[in-house]
């Protein structure tokens, strides 16, 4: 017999779907949800719902938008001749914050993973091709998926897709953060920051 109630139960167990959210976490956020003011709990539905429904992929870059365009492919003060491609739209944020890049964007949704039934085609890699068809006035590609084995096989397919067009293809460096120690550093990081050196 389950210790809560069939509703309790169900939002526990829709809230423990959600990625990074164990069953502790799941319970614990049910709970507050639970606590909270009905107009709270209503405008947060409702929040969720809008979000939603209302979200779609920006026509150029394939980042979630409300508009046909995303707010960075619309801005005329972005550097056309540069697009970083990243992994999913958090990503996007990321690279935002630090505010050195001024480029475009594109959103792959993924990674190449046969693992995890992610094939080439399950990804926006097409959209990225003929984007690039389209637009000469791109010089530069940066792939700044993610260092990990999906995300270095998808760089290297990219790479080599991309590069018979004489588009510069680039791939972010990796390595040591800052901050850090050289003697906790794993071999495979150690290996990259040295690869990734540069003068100064």
């Amino acid at each position: 017999m389950s210790r809560y109630s069939p509703s309790v139960a169900k939002l526990i167990s829709e809230l423990g779907k959600l990625p990074g959210v164990g069953p502790k976490s799941a319970q614990r956020l049910a709970f507050h949800v639970l606590s909270m003011p009905q107009e709270e709990v209503k405008s947060l539905s409702e929040a969720l719902m809008d979000a939603r429904t209302s979200t779609r992929l920006c026509k150029v870059c394939q980042n979630f938008t409300d508009q046909e365009l995303c707010s960075i492919c619309g801005d005329p003060k972005r550097d056309r001749s540069t697009i970083c491609v990243v992994e999913n739209p958090r990503d996007v944020a990321t690279m935002e914050r630090m505010r050195d890049y001024n480029g475009l964007y594109h959103v792959l949704h993924g990674v190449y993973s046969p693992l995890n039934n992610v094939e080439l085609d399950s990804i926006k890699i097409k959209e990225l091709i003929q984007r690039l068809r389209e637009n000469p006035d791109t010089k530069e590609v940066i792939i700044a998926t993610n260092q990990t084995a999906e995300g270095e096989a998808t760089a290297m397919y990219l790479g080599r897709l991309i590069k018979p067009s004489g588009i510069k293809v680039t791939r972010i460096a990796s390595g040591l953060p800052m901050g850090s120690d050289l003697e906790y550093a794993d071999d495979v990081t150690l290996s990259k920051a040295m690869q990734a050196r540069h003068e100064f």
